[in-house]
Formats: structure tokens, sequence, C-alpha cells
């Protein structure tokens, strides 16, 4: 299993785009849960969004009808393709895998694997 890796972060203005990707090689469970987590400082971990094996999504309140999460067919990839972007969106984006089903009320404690985080700053 190598390491969760993210990429596609950077600096936008409010209203624009951005497409996360997370490579996830060699995970290989027979149910799963994957999600992109929001770090700002002061403030707890937040899950923006998940999705386990069967392709069920489950999106926080503040970025529905925003931000869409995906995964590749060969399940090595996630995907989180923000739009409508907005200076609150601003943070740290870690991707995170579980060998469970997804459970919106355990939070960060059902992820057994991260990655390191990809910075997403929006101006206004």
């Amino acid at each position: 299993q190598e390491p969760l890796v993210e990429s596609g972060g950077g600096s936008v203005q409010a209203g624009g785009s951005l497409r996360l990707s997370c490579v996830a090689s060699g995970y290989r469970y027979s149910r799963y849960c994957m999600a992109w987590f929001r770090q700002t400082p002061g403030k707890e971990r937040e899950e923006v969004a998940s999705i386990d094996g069967d392709g069920a999504t489950v999106y926080a309140d503040s970025v529905k009808g925003r931000f869409t999460i995906s995964k590749s067919s060969d399940r090595d990839t996630l995907y989180l393709q923000m739009s409508s972007l907005k200076p609150e969106d601003s943070g740290t984006y870690l991707c995170a895998l579980s060998p469970k089903y997804c459970d919106v009320d355990a939070g960060q404690g059902l992820y057994n694997y991260w990655g390191q985080g990809t910075q997403v700053t929006v101006s206004s």
C-alpha cells in the first residue's frame, strides 16, 4: 500500500473551480469508504464529502450543490470537483480511506489512512 497522495490544490478567486485528486494505490478492500476532509486553523477537521464502494455519496451541507466527489473505475483515484468556490472553502484538503462502510456519525475516527493534504485558497 502506497501512501495517499493529494494534488490539485491552488489559489483561485471566489466563484472559481478546482479539481482535487487523491491517488490511493494498493488498497483492495471488499468494502470501503473514501472521503475528503477540510482542515482550517483553529477548527475541527470537517468531513466535506464521502463515497462508498457502491458509489453512494454524502456531502456536508456547506458544499451541497457545489462539490462533487467521485472515484476512478479502478478505485485508485479519488476526486473532488469544487465549483462556485467561496472564501470559506479555503483550507487544507485531505483524503482519507477506511476499510469499513461509510458512517457520517463516526467522523475522522472511521478512517485508517490519510494523505498529507493539498492547500486550497479562495480569495474574495
